[in-house]
């Protein structure tokens, strides 16, 4: 969520628990995150801040990512504007 002050919060995070190739909407998740290590949830919550600012949402929006644990290489999925 970002303000019209650029005041950011994020509210909660999710995770598809389903393997890769399901649609998001038929999968099922959990929350918050049960795999993700401290560093991986801080650097995909600061992106989701940087493109929220970028992008010049106001009010609510979710982001969607694909991460390599391995590599820590994420891909933005999607992004909905709420």
């Amino acid at each position: 969520v970002r303000d019209e002050f650029d005041n950011c919060i994020t509210v909660c995070n999710m995770e598809n628990v389903d393997p890769l190739g399901i649609h998001t909407g038929e999968s099922i998740v959990v929350a918050p995150s049960q795999t993700l290590t401290n560093d991986e949830y801080n650097m995909l919550r600061s992106v989701a801040v940087k493109v929220a600012r970028y992008i010049g949402i106001v009010g609510e929006c979710n982001i969607q990512y694909a991460l390599n644990p391995t590599s820590n290489q994420y891909y933005i999925i999607e992004m909905n504007a709420r």
